[in-house]
């Protein structure tokens, strides 16, 4: 019988994605609809880790099993690295992804290209019933264009 793992996301993409990526694993990768957990967790960490580590920790210590949890965003450093933690609710939460794009175009226009310096940041914590807590973080640097491209917000 394969261990269980909850992954604390509400996205079906994200979940597909890691379902993939744990695809040989000996895990069962359920979703936290599907481990009965609906609660919605408030992420009021000041880093990404601290987001991560809120969602996973909160969900192990209701349901028992390792969880998964992941906290991610974009750091422009002319805005100060904002949206940073913030960028699912940057503008508010029900905000698309084009407006807020064209917002952060909007408050970078004239800036030139070496001050246009940004980078994706995306932190995974695994929370474990023992109480240990593992922490990776990736991410991806970069500069903001001055126009928008790609599909999904990206």
């Amino acid at each position: 019988m394969k261990k269980k793992m909850i992954f604390a996301t509400s996205n079906a993409d994200k979940l597909r994605e890691i379902r993939m990526i744990l695809a040989h694993s000996d895990l069962e990768i359920v979703s936290m609809k599907e481990a009965g957990v609906s609660d919605d967790i408030v992420e009021d960490g000041e880093t990404f880790e601290e987001n991560a580590i809120i969602k996973a920790k909160t969900i192990m210590e209701r349901t028992g099993e390792i969880v998964l949890a992941d906290d991610s965003g974009l750091e422009i450093d002319f805005l100060d690295k904002a949206p940073g933690v913030y960028s699912a609710r940057y503008m508010g939460k029900d905000t698309s992804y084009e407006i807020k794009n064209a917002a952060i175009l909007e408050k970078l226009s004239g800036v030139p290209d070496e001050e246009r310096a940004a980078r994706f940041v995306c932190v995974i914590a695994c929370a474990l019933p023992d109480g240990r807590i593992l922490t990776s973080r990736g991410v991806m640097e970069g500069r903001i264009g001055y126009e928008s491209k790609g599909e999904s917000g990206f």
